[in-house]
């Protein structure tokens, strides 16, 4: 008998090493492998590094004639079209995650809505291009024409709305960073401890006082964490913006204007690039890389303090 308690537990700890240095290989090749990419991206933008310098960030001409590059057009296009649809995930998102966690729906409904959210983003981004360029835009046309009707001297609805454009485009990546705007904040609502909703209830607050004063200050640095990660995924986002932003190199405030994105300059002239071009190309790609990785970074270190936050919050009650 002892000598199969101990063979048992030989084995499980054979297994457990064996797996421990698996997940450490593993992890060695992920980082690896993404230290690899960053160093083939900046060996191949070395030449445009070392010609234009910083002046690439604050030019605005793409010329592979002349090869004259600058991005701060495509820079200021993929912050506008962010922040934007920041705005409406943001507002989607919170207000999903509050009905599906202060008990307003059944038990099967609330589960039933939260596949449905969580399944937008299996949906392809080029699925979402052409539900843009096919209904969104066709839908917009109308009100879009009527604010410039009405309201042309206001920057934001200053030149016509022609059809592709930054109102469709913020539009539509606001809908694809839902989902994860959604599920993030839901986590962080989860997460308040239900002492504290009880003792405001037992205080006499009502459902929803209890929601503006107690659980969403607490969860606020999930939901701010949740907003941060929702802006790095809208930054990197590609196929969509593409094919809805316009692909025009402009620096205006216009929502009915097209524009142009970091992500989507590289998708749209990547493939005919020469040597000068895909070097700039490149050296956007580093640009965009890092803009897309402070915000993810930043994200997920206010979503693990909000974590410790809650954590600690829970203990002391």
């Amino acid at each position: 008998m002892k000598n199969t308690i101990g063979t048992s537990l030989k084995f499980e700890r054979t297994i457990d090493s064996a797996f421990r240095r698996v997940c450490w290989t593993l992890a060695l090749l992920t980082i690896l492998l993404g230290g690899l990419i960053v160093f083939e991206i900046f060996y191949h933008a070395t030449p445009a590094i070392k010609k234009y310098g910083f002046s690439f960030l604050t030019s605005s001409q793409w010329d592979p004639a002349n090869e004259a590059y600058g991005v701060l057009p495509e820079i200021w296009g993929t912050f506008y079209s962010s922040v934007l649809a920041l705005i409406v995930a943001g507002l989607l998102g919170v207000s999903v995650a509050i009905w599906l966690t202060q008990n307003f729906l059944p038990s099967r409904v609330e589960w039933f809505l939260k596949t449905v959210v969580e399944l937008l983003a299996a949906i392809p981004s080029v699925v979402y291009g052409l539900w843009g360029f096919y209904y969104v835009i066709p839908m917009l046309r109308p009100f879009a024409g009527w604010l410039h009707e009405q309201f042309s001297w206001v920057p934001f609805f200053s030149t016509p709305f022609t059809g592709p454009g930054i109102l469709p485009a913020a539009l539509v990546l606001g809908i694809m960073i839902l989902p994860t705007v959604a599920s993030i904040s839901r986590d962080a609502l989860s997460a308040v401890p239900s002492r504290l909703k009880e003792a405001a209830m037992g205080l006499g607050a009502t459902r929803w006082e209890v929601i503006w004063k107690v659980v969403l200050p607490t969860a606020s640095r999930g939901i701010g964490a949740a907003l941060v990660l929702g802006f790095g995924r809208a930054i990197g986002e590609t196929m969509a913006l593409a094919m809805l932003a316009g692909n025009s190199s402009r620096l205006t405030l216009s929502l009915l204007s097209p524009s142009n994105t970091l992500a989507a300059r590289l998708a749209n002239q990547f493939p005919e690039a020469g040597p000068s071009e895909a070097s700039a190309l490149m050296f956007a790609a580093l640009v965009l890389m890092a803009l897309s990785l402070s915000a993810n970074v930043f994200g997920v270190v206010i979503n693990l303090r909000a974590r410790y936050k809650l954590a600690r919050v829970g203990v002391a009650r």
